[in-house]
C-alpha cells in the first residue's frame, strides 16, 4: 500500500527543539523588599483592604511579600503592623483590638498604630522596653472606605494621590469588589494596554461577555501619557466611529471605560467606569481592588455594576466545571494561564502588543529612577494636586469611506485626532 508523501513545512513538529524554560524577568516582576520592582512599588501608596473588612479582630494580609496585620482600634484609628510580635514572634492576627492600638494575645504587649509600645504589663515598673523596641508599622490613609498604606522609606513618603476621576461630574464613587489571582501582578496589569484581547477573548471565543460590538476588531494605536500608557481603539459601528481609550496609571492602576458601550449613540468623551489597583501580594499572587464610578443617571448601566456584591463579567472562573471554563475563558484563565510568572523571553510580540512593550519600558525607567535615588515618573509631591488621567469613550458620527481599506485609514485618523485632543487637555 503506497502513501502520498506529506510536504514538510519549515516549522512543522519542532517540539523537540524547545529548550529549557528561561527564568522570568525578575527585575520587572519580583516585589520583595530590596528587589528593583519591590523598591519601586514602595514609593507609592497601595490599597490594602476595604474598611468594612475590619471588625472585632485583626485581618492578616500579605503585601509586597510582607506578612502584616491590619486593624481599626476602638478609637477609629487604622494600623498596619508586621504580623509577628517583636517580643516572642506570636502572630498579631490573634491580638486584642484595644482603645488605642493592638494588644498581643501572648504576653499583653500593647502596640499603637504607629508601632510604639504603649504597655508591657508583665514587665517591672520603669521597664525601658518601650523606649528600646517597637512593632514594625506602616502609615495608613483611608479614602473612599478603603485602607491604603505606604511601605517605603519614611522620609520619602509622598502625599496621598488624588486622581481627577475621583470627582467626575455626574458620578459618585463607590468601593467595589476585591479578589485575588494566583499569578504575577505584571501579566494582569498589562491586560489594560492589550486591546486586541477584547475582540477575541471576550467576544469571538467566549461569546459576548461585554457587548457584541467589542467583537469588531478595531484600529489600534498606543500612547505614553504624563502618568502612564493608554491604548486607542477606533471601531466602526454603522455610521459612527467609537473611540475607546483605556489606560495604566503608574505604577499599577487600570482605568477602564464602560464595557456596556455599544457605539450606537453619539456622545462626547466619558470617563472610566472603574479605577482598579493590581497589587502584588507577593511574586506569584495578586490582589485586585476597585473603585466603581457610578453615574447619577443610571439608565443604561447594568444592574450588576450598581451592586457591590456582584462581579464584573469575565474576571473569575464562571463555573465550578473546568470544562465550562475551558469553553468560556475570561481574563482569569488567560492571565493565570501564562504561568505563575510570565516568561518574557518566550514571548513573540506583535504590533498589537506595542502597549505592553511601551509600559514595560516605562516600568523600567521608573525602577531605574528609584535605583538612582530619584522620584519615579507618576509620583507627585505637590500637596493637593489633582492628577489628570485619560480614560474615555467617545462616539462620533463619521460616514464610512468608500472602501474597507480607506475606512480603516479613516478610523486610525479619527482615533489619533481624538486622542491628541484628549491628551492635550
Amino acid at each position: 500500500m503506497s502513501t502520498t508523501p506529506v510536504a514538510v513545512r519549515a516549522n512543522s513538529y519542532r517540539g523537540y527543539e524547545h529548550g529549557p524554560i528561561p527564568r522570568e524577568n525578575a527585575e520587572l516582576t519580583h516585589v520583595d523588599k530590596g528587589s528593583p520592582a519591590g523598591e519601586y512599588f514602595r514609593r507609592f501608596w497601595q490599597p490594602v483592604c476595604y474598611v468594612d473588612e475590619l471588625g472585632d479582630v485583626p485581618v492578616k494580609v500579605r503585601l509586597l511579600g510582607e506578612d502584616l496585620v491590619v486593624f481599626r482600634d476602638l478609637s477609629g484609628n487604622v494600623g498596619l503592623l508586621d504580623r509577628h510580635c517583636p517580643h516572642r514572634g506570636t502572630s498579631l492576627e490573634f491580638g486584642l483590638v484595644s482603645e488605642h492600638g493592638l494588644r498581643c494575645c501572648y504576653h499583653g504587649w500593647l502596640f499603637d498604630v504607629d508601632g510604639t509600645i504603649l504597655d508591657v504589663p508583665a514587665e517591672p515598673e520603669g521597664s525601658t522596653i518601650p523606649e528600646r523596641f517597637c512593632a514594625y508599622a506602616y502609615p495608613t490613609h483611608v479614602f473612599n472606605e478603603t485602607v491604603f498604606a505606604y511601605l517605603g522609606p519614611p522620609d520619602q513618603r509622598p502625599p496621598f494621590p488624588i486622581l481627577d476621576t475621583y470627582d467626575q461630574p455626574g458620578h459618585w464613587l463607590m468601593p467595589g469588589r476585591s479578589y485575588t489571582y494566583p499569578c504575577n501582578w505584571l501579566q494582569i496589569l498589562e491586560n489594560a494596554v492589550d486591546p486586541a484581547h477584547t475582540a477575541f477573548l471576550h467576544t469571538i471565543v467566549s461569546g459576548s461577555q461585554f457587548t457584541d460590538e467589542f467583537g469588531v476588531l478595531a484600529e489600534f494605536s498606543y500612547r505614553e501619557t504624563p502618568v502612564g500608557t493608554t491604548y486607542v481603539a477606533a471601531r466602526r459601528v454603522d455610521a459612527n466611529v467609537w473611540v475607546r481609550m483605556v489606560e495604566i496609571v503608574l505604577p499599577n492602576i487600570q482605568q477602564v471605560s464602560p464595557i456596556w458601550e455599544t457605539g450606537k449613540v453619539e456622545h462626547g468623551p466619558s470617563g472610566p467606569m472603574m479605577t482598579r489597583w493590581i497589587v502584588p501580594i507577593d511574586n506569584t499572587n495578586t490582589l485586585l481592588l476597585e473603585f466603581r464610578h457610578v453615574p447619577d443617571d443610571v439608565e443604561g448601566v447594568p444592574d450588576w455594576w450598581l451592586d457591590r456584591n456582584q462581579m464584573l463579567p469575565a474576571q473569575l472562573p464562571m463555573s465550578d466545571d473546568p470544562v465550562e471554563n475551558q469553553l468560556h475563558p475570561g481574563d482569569y484563565e488567560a492571565q493565570v494561564g501564562q504561568r505563575p510568572i510570565s516568561i518574557h523571553d518566550l514571548e513573540h510580540l506583535g504590533t498589537t502588543d506595542r502597549g505592553v512593550m511601551m509600559f514595560r519600558r516605562q516600568l523600567k525607567r521608573g525602577i531605574d529612577a528609584v535605583r538612582s535615588g530619584d522620584d519615579p515618573p507618576g509620583l507627585f509631591r505637590e500637596e493637593g494636586r489633582v492628577i489628570t488621567t485619560y480614560t474615555n469613550d467617545v462616539v462620533m458620527p463619521v460616514a464610512p469611506a468608500h472602501s474597507p481599506a480607506d475606512d480603516r485609514e479613516l478610523l486610525r485618523r479619527v482615533g489619533d485626532e481624538h486622542s491628541e485632543r484628549h491628551l492635550a487637555r
